[in-house]
């Protein structure tokens, strides 16, 4: 069975009356964001972009070492000087090689020795 205009409209006003479906302007009030304005026509904020400065920061998450390590080998050789790589994240670079990362491997040891 099809419900056309006039019979449409008469379900949804007995759906209203008996609060099974909410209006919209009963949604936004009851909303507990409702006082947050939010635009979604607005685009998303970007990703991080992904810099030696991001990879050497001891502020940067450990999950983005790791999906650094994994996805930019152009910038493993910067994780290797940053103080939060761990013995596995040292141990993923070491393994998947990449540009510059024996030499900076061979600074970090070095640097080690001497301490």
């Amino acid at each position: 069975m099809r419900i056309t205009g006039r019979h449409a409209s008469r379900r949804l006003d007995r759906l209203h009356q008996a609060q099974r479906l909410p209006r919209a302007s009963d949604i936004q009030s009851h909303s507990p964001h409702a006082s947050a304005a939010v635009n979604h026509d607005a685009p998303p904020s970007p990703p991080i972009a992904l810099t030696p400065s991001v990879a050497c920061s001891p502020d940067t998450p450990i999950e983005v070492l790791w999906h650094i390590a994994q996805h930019a080998p152009e910038l493993r050789r910067w994780l290797i000087a940053n103080p939060r790589a761990d013995a596995a994240l040292l141990e993923f670079i070491s393994q998947a090689g990449g540009p510059g990362v024996k030499r900076a491997l061979a600074v970090l040891l070095e640097s080690m020795e001497e301490e």
